[in-house]
C-alpha cells in the first residue's frame, strides 16, 4: 500500500468508507457485522490506515462496529468520524444541526462509541444554514483546545466557507463527494485545497456503485438510498451508462475492473487525494486496492476527462 498524507497526517493512499456496512446501501438484513469486521481485517492486512465513519450511520451502529475493529490496533489507524446531522424522531429523516450543545455532546458520545480517548480527524458533517459557521467552526476548535480532537475537517462546503473557516483555525481535510460523475471539486475545492495545504478525501468515489458497471436497473431495495436518487432512476441509468462504455475501455487496455480505473482517475488527480470507496465485501476490497498498481497515462487521462457529465442531480 502506497502512502499519502492528509493534511500532515500520513495515511494509506486508499482508505475504506464504512457506512455501507450499517446504513444506506441495500436492506437490514444484508448488514451482517461477522462479514463487515471481516472485510475491516482484510483491509488492515492489506495496508488500510484511513477509517471514515460518522454517528449519523446506523445512526450510531457504525461507530459501534468499529469500535470492535480498532480496539486492538488504535496505533496504527487513522479514525475519522462526522457530526452535525442529526434524525429527527418523528420522520426518521437527517437534518442538519450545527448548534454548538449539539456538536460537542455528539463528540463525546462518538468517543464513548469508538472506545477511544481521541479522534485523528474530526468532520463537521454538513454546514447548518441557520447557524453562522464561525460559530460552528469555533465549537469544533473548542473540542480540539480541550484534547478530544486532534485534527478537524468539513464536509460539502465551498470555497468562500474555507476562507472564513481557515482564518480561525487549520483546516486538515475537506470531505466532499467526487468521481467521474461528479467533478465540480476540480473547479474551485481541489485548488483551494492545494493551495492551503488541505487533504481532500472523496466520498462515493465510484459513483454509488454505478461506476463499477454492475448497475443496470433501478430495482433497489426499500431501504437502499439509491431508490429515490435522481441519476438512478431508470432513464438517468441508461443514458449514463456512455460513462461506464468509456471507463470500461480504458479498463479493457489495463486487464482492470471499471471499479480500479475510476479510483485511479481520482488518485492521478493530485497527492493530498485519499479515497473512500467503501465496500462491506472482501472481494471488492481487495480489487479496490490494487488500484494503486494501476498508472494511468496522460492519454487515458485525457480520453476520461472527456466523457460526458451525468444525467441527473445528486440529490
Amino acid at each position: 500500500m502506497k502512502m499519502r498524507s492528509i493534511g500532515g497526517i500520513a495515511v494509506s493512499a486508499i482508505g475504506l468508507g464504512c457506512v455501507g456496512m450499517s446504513a444506506e446501501y441495500g436492506s437490514p438484513d444484508e448488514w451482517d457485522e461477522s462479514v463487515s469486521l471481516a472485510t475491516l481485517e482484510r483491509a488492515f492486512e492489506l495496508g488500510i490506515s484511513f477509517y471514515d465513519t460518522a454517528d449519523s450511520y446506523g445512526p450510531f451502529t457504525n461507530e459501534r462496529l468499529l469500535s470492535k475493529f480498532v480496539k486492538d490496533k488504535r496505533d496504527n489507524v487513522v479514525i475519522s468520524t462526522k457530526a452535525g446531522l442529526v434524525q429527527d424522531r418523528e420522520s426518521g429523516q437527517f437534518v442538519v444541526n450545527g448548534k454548538p450543545e449539539p456538536l460537542k455532546a455528539a463528540c463525546k458520545d462518538s468517543l464513548q462509541r469508538l472506545n477511544v480517548d481521541v479522534f485523528d480527524l474530526y468532520i463537521l458533517h454538513r454546514v447548518d444554514p441557520t447557524v453562522p459557521i464561525e460559530e460552528r467552526w469555533g465549537t469544533l476548535l473548542e473540542l480540539q483546545h480541550e484534547g478530544h480532537v486532534k485534527s478537524l475537517g468539513i464536509c460539502a462546503v465551498d470555497v468562500p466557507q474555507l476562507k472564513t473557516i481557515q482564518q480561525m483555525g487549520s483546516v486538515t481535510a475537506v470531505q466532499s463527494e467526487f468521481s467521474l460523475w461528479t467533478r465540480d471539486a476540480l473547479q474551485d475545492v481541489i485548488p483551494w485545497c492545494v493551495a492551503n495545504g488541505a487533504g481532500f478525501v472523496p466520498f462515493a468515489p465510484l459513483g454509488r456503485g454505478f461506476l463499477t458497471g454492475t448497475i443496470t436497473s433501478s430495482n433497489f431495495d426499500a431501504d437502499d438510498i439509491r431508490l429515490t436518487n435522481p441519476r438512478f432512476a431508470q432513464e438517468a441509468i441508461t443514458a449514463n451508462q456512455a460513462i461506464v462504455d468509456g471507463i470500461k475501455a480504458v479498463a479493457d487496455r489495463y486487464n482492470a475492473t471499471p471499479a480500479q480505473i475510476a479510483i485511479a482517475w481520482i488518485l492521478e488527480q493530485d497527492e493530498l487525494i485519499v479515497p473512500i470507496p467503501g465496500t462491506k465485501r472482501i472481494k471488492y476490497l481487495e480489487e479496490n486496492v490494487a488500484t494503486v498498481s494501476v498508472e494511468l497515462t496522460n492519454e487515458d487521462l485525457s480520453f476520461l476527462d472527456q466523457l460526458p457529465e451525468a444525467v441527473g442531480s445528486r440529490y
